[in-house]
């Protein structure tokens, strides 16, 4: 039978961490399109509860984590910050520029997160890592400002709102995960009393999906008023956009997110972080297939660009 040798556990994991979040890029881009950001967002969050606590109560045996209440407040703080607001934006993205952009932008939220963690743990950034986040922030950069070939609808400020979106995810992403660090008990608590990373996550993802609250309601009530004037969208594909979310929910905020822990885990920090960065250069062929996207050599040489740079800033870190 074939076996994964121990040593390269981690490497495995973070290659298959990359594909999955490809793969769920492609997903929600599909269900937004078809439910809109909001519901496709709530719809994901709650798919992602359900499934990470059966599987916290198939490892732990309890169905809520044990966490005291200021763990509680800096997780519910980060599950609002990065999955309630930041992943709002991001899907907002994909219907404005579609995954193969987006993802690249996304990039950047390791950049955010130094930055953060900087100003707000007083963790060091090495000259490496400041010439890694140059090289991200050049070649995300050289890519966005392509001149798109051909006319596009994007000239009229579709694209650009596109971007601004995708940044401020990304800056969201970035405040999300230190605070989920600091969620987790990292410089306040005792090593003991640190919540798993799964523990942790579920918290996260069941205040995020409460977070969705207002927004799908303020949705719910625009949708009416849309509904009275008689200017309503065209009915879109709820089956196939409940498919797409339930497969990106999967693969994203539940299998994904497993495999990067495992990465972690099992390969050295910078080893598993370049692995998991990859999502840009994978999704090229994919957006020329399935999308009928032109990727240009400028395109690629920037993705590559930018995934080094990620990869210089976690070994420098």
């Amino acid at each position: 039978m074939f076996s994964i040798p121990a040593a390269y556990i981690g490497h495995v994991a973070g290659l298959t961490t990359s594909g999955l979040w490809t793969g769920t890029s492609l997903c929600f881009t599909a269900a937004t399109r078809r439910l809109g950001p909001t519901r496709t967002n709530a719809v994901r969050l709650v798919m992602a509860v359900i499934l990470l606590a059966a599987m916290h109560r198939l490892v732990t045996g309890v169905w809520v984590p044990g966490a005291v209440g200021g763990q509680v407040l800096l997780l519910a703080a980060s599950g609002l910050v990065g999955l309630t607001i930041g992943d709002q934006a991001l899907f907002t993205a994909f219907m404005q520029l579609g995954p193969r952009l987006v993802m690249l932008i996304e990039t950047t939220a390791p950049l955010f997160a130094a930055l953060f963690g900087w100003l707000a743990l007083g963790e060091t950034i090495a000259l490496l890592g400041c010439l890694g986040i140059a090289l991200t922030v050049g070649g995300v950069g050289w890519v966005v400002l392509e001149r798109p070939a051909g006319p596009t609808p994007w000239a009229s400020g579709r694209r650009a709102r596109g971007v601004m979106l995708a940044v401020f995810a990304a800056i969201c992403q970035a405040g999300g995960l230190l605070l989920s660090k600091q969620g987790m008990g990292h410089g306040w608590l005792p090593t003991e009393q640190h919540l798993r990373p799964l523990s942790a996550t579920l918290v996260r993802m069941s205040f995020a999906a409460v977070g969705m609250v207002p927004f799908v309601l303020f949705y719910w009530m625009r949708e009416r008023r849309e509904r009275a004037a008689g200017v309503y969208p065209v009915a879109r594909a709820w089956r196939a956009g409940l498919l797409f979310a339930f497969a990106g929910a999967f693969g994203g905020p539940f299998l994904g997110v497993w495999m990067s822990l495992v990465a972690a885990d099992h390969a050295p920090v910078g080893v598993a972080q370049t692995l998991m960065a990859l999502p840009p250069v994978l999704i090229l062929p994919l957006a020329r297939v399935i999308y009928k996207e032109h990727i240009s050599v400028r395109a690629v040489l920037g993705a590559v660009v930018a995934v080094g740079g990620v990869a210089l800033l976690f070994v420098a870190r």
